[in-house]
């Protein structure tokens, strides 16, 4: 039988949970400057917009020759922090795979609701198909997860001419069922309320048919990402999505996002095969 949570706000804290965990965000500004200085000018496309919002921007990192399609990562921070710029150096796995990479920044809470930054993800999506040939894989992180999982909910917003482009989503440690944020404080922030947790829930709605789903989750997170991740790989399989699910050894929720700099990981596997 699974415990009974308390505390809500501890259920969904990762930072107290993981040693020196304060300190990653500075390590992924540092390893995503470095990435990009590291990288040929001309294979670098930096703070191009999609939209209107001044956080609407992507950059685009280009392989050595022709892609086979191009991979989108949308990173976490609960809908409330960070930008691109942080996490550059994830792209280089899918990279050095022959894949071009997309890392958008999105409009943040609270100015922005996560129906709003659903349909801004949907926009970069989109302007990054019109760019960019091939195949289309979406990945993202936490709440990055959420936002790439919706982006394949049926009436999930991304015109047919994209959708069908879309090969698979990597969904590493996401969240698709909203409704448990409600109980906690930074809800504050978010202003979800039960018609928005409802709608913008990966686990209450139907994947576009034939959809491919990998849902990636560290075996050292929090009890309710795990759960999380489990609870859409159960729910969508049965529901016309072709599902699989990996629980990471040894990872926790910050560090189960660096195989993605490694060209022979399983997790850049599971993005490109």
């Amino acid at each position: 039988m699974a415990e009974q949570i308390v505390d809500w706000d501890d259920a969904y804290a990762n930072t107290p949970h993981i040693p020196e965990g304060e300190a990653y965000p500075d390590r992924w500004k540092e390893a995503a400057a470095a990435f990009r200085a590291g990288l040929a000018a001309d294979r670098r496309r930096e703070g191009l917009p999609y939209g209107r919002d001044p956080r609407e921007t992507v950059d685009i990192f280009l392989p050595e020759g022709t892609a086979p399609g191009v991979v989108v990562f949308v990173h976490g921070g609960y809908w409330l922090r960070f930008d691109r710029s942080c996490f550059s150096h994830l792209a280089a796995g899918a990279l050095q795979r022959g894949w071009v990479v997309a890392v958008p920044s999105y409009p943040l809470a609270p100015e922005a609701r996560i129906s709003a930054i659903t349909a801004a993800i949907g926009g970069a999506v989109t302007q990054i198909a019109a760019a960019m040939p091939g195949r289309i894989v979406l990945a993202g992180h936490s709440a990055g997860g959420h936002l790439v999982t919706r982006q394949i909910c049926e009436g999930g917003g991304l015109p047919e001419r994209v959708a069908s482009r879309v090969d698979r989503v990597v969904t590493i440690s996401g969240l698709h069922d909203l409704r448990p944020l409600l109980r906690l404080a930074l809800n504050a922030d978010l202003r979800l309320d039960p018609a928005e947790a409802d709608a913008e829930s990966p686990a209450l709605l139907y994947p576009r048919a034939g959809s491919r789903v990998h849902v990636w989750v560290g075996d050292q997170e929090r009890p309710e990402f795990v759960r999380q991740s489990t609870l859409l790989a159960n729910i969508w399989t049965g529901l016309r999505a072709e599902m699989e699910q990996t629980i990471a050894p040894g990872r926790h929720h910050f560090s189960v996002i660096e195989p993605l700099t490694e060209p022979d990981s399983d997790l850049v596997s599971a993005l490109v095969g």
